[in-house]
């Protein structure tokens, strides 16, 4: 089936065409670096790493920019006085860089920094201005501001009508025309640090947020390019008005508008008011990163995930079913002449589901479901179809990037954990083997028993004792 996208502007799911055949460009809103990543953040990124993988698998060049937002009202509110602004932007963003390296998250094509496109920025705004849907504030202030009102299609992503929607409080409205009006151009204030003002035709200033966005987009992917996806929060104001003003110069912009839902703890929004954010450090500290990925991965993009008490446990459970399936499954083949044999290939139940909206709630029904088949295929020594379903897991996991045997998550740490587990346990099954050996059957079982208390699980086969944590095979 062809794969098809949900278009939040068409609010219907789209055949995807892409306007060069065989080549996608995709522009993701990336974080404002005003403090710590978290949760969110963390899932919005995962969520275009597995759209770009899948449209890579499916033959697809993929040009992604995501953009650094390092000049905002929040970053400026941020920065101490011994800590500048762009240093706070830049320690930010080598933060969210960290999470998303330990998440196996690709790095984008581009990844440009607002600070570095202002002269885009003023190239944009002195087009709106000439073509009647921007004006200089007259007030004296620097400031430069769109005119929704100019603009009939204004609210067409949101399908809101202007006199519905909240004025825009991103600037002092004495200088607007009407209260929605949202900024371009910010003239500098006397509070504010000379480092962060720009020289423009309007006065010494910075870019308004969404001018940012649009004018990154257009430098790096041109006036019309495939995809532009966020967070489901940027929907209003932020991408409103990046399509507004885009469209209003003369710009195509995005074929495909594309949001994914947010995150919740515990069944509340998060939110500093409440206290309950979840920060990048400390949910990569609870668990391996493989298993962070998993969990926030493995809900639909649109659907608004809860992370509650058990979470991590559970994926850790299901990222162990499929590492102890490859596990046994490799073991099993080592030396027969089905070692090797099993195709590297997705099954078309897999590929239909992602190929429905990037179905992963399907996509990993199908994986679990080729795994327990598996298992059963071993149960009954059918090696061949046991080597088919070893290559189809490998395919499907390196997709959605949670292959264990993947050399990406092979860390330093785990490795050599696991080797100090392996040597204590392998001692102890030598031990029972000779147990075993000399008829003493009862310390032999207690070897056996002791092991399964702490977790692990023996499995006496033709070529010796096998065994796998949590007996998940």
């Amino acid at each position: 089936m062809a794969f098809q996208l949900y278009d939040s502007r068409a609010q219907a799911l789209r055949d995807f065409v892409p306007i060069v055949p065989g080549a996608v460009g995709m522009y993701v809103c990336g974080p404002t670096v005003q403090s710590s990543p978290h949760i969110g953040h963390l899932r919005s990124a995962l969520v275009y790493d597995q759209l770009r993988r899948w449209l890579n698998y499916s033959g697809f060049d993929v040009t992604l920019v995501r953009n650094v937002t390092d000049i905002d009202d929040k970053v400026l509110a941020n920065a101490t006085s011994t800590e500048e602004w762009w240093a706070l932007a830049y320690r930010m963003e080598l933060e969210f860089t960290a999470g998303y390296r330990a998440l196996g998250i690709q790095a984008p094509t581009y990844e440009p920094r607002a600070t570095a496109s202002v002269q885009e920025m003023h190239r944009l705004i002195a087009t709106l201005i000439e073509s009647g849907h921007a004006y200089p504030a007259d007030d004296g202030s620097g400031d430069v501001y769109f005119d929704v009102r100019s603009w009939p299609a204004y609210g067409a992503l949101t399908r809101q009508s202007i006199d519905s929607m909240e004025a825009a409080a991103d600037a002092d409205p004495r200088g607007k025309k009407d209260p929605r009006d949202f900024a371009l151009w910010k003239g500098h204030k006397a509070d504010e640090p000379a480092s962060a003002t720009w020289p423009s035709p309007w006065g010494d200033g910075r870019p308004g947020w969404h001018i940012e966005c649009s004018a990154m987009a257009s430098r790096y992917l041109g006036t019309n390019f495939d995809i532009h996806g966020g967070g489901l929060d940027l929907r209003f104001p932020h991408h409103e008005n990046e399509l507004a003003q885009s469209t209003a110069a003369g710009h195509d912009f995005a074929n495909y508008w594309v949001h994914n839902g947010l995150v919740h703890i515990n069944g509340q929004k998060m939110s500093k008011s409440l206290g309950n954010s979840v920060y990048a450090a400390d949910l990569l500290g609870a668990a391996r990163p493989i298993v962070v990925r998993y969990y926030l991965g493995q809900a639909h993009y649109r659907s608004t995930i809860d992370f509650h008490d058990g979470a991590l446990t559970e994926a850790e459970a299901a990222l162990d079913r499929i590492e102890s399936f490859l596990e046994r499954v490799g073991r099993r083949l080592v030396g027969t002449r089905f070692a090797g044999t099993g195709v590297v290939e997705i099954p078309e139940a897999f590929a239909d589901a992602m190929n429905d909206d990037l179905s992963v709630p399907q996509a990993l029904a199908v994986l679990h479901d080729t795994i327990r088949q598996g298992n059963s295929w071993l149960d009954g020594e059918d090696l061949a179809l046991a080597a088919s379903a070893q290559g189809q897991v490998l395919a499907m996991t390196e997709v959605l990037g949670i292959n264990p045997l993947s050399p990406e998550w092979s860390k330093t740490q785990d490795v050599s954990v696991h080797a100090a587990l392996t040597a204590l346990v392998d001692q102890l099954l030598e031990r029972r083997q000779q147990k075993r050996a000399s008829r003493d059957f009862a310390a032999a079982d207690q070897i056996r028993d002791d092991l399964a208390h702490a977790g692990i699980t023996i499995e006496d086969t033709q070529q010796g004792a096998h065994w796998s944590i949590d007996g998940s095979q």
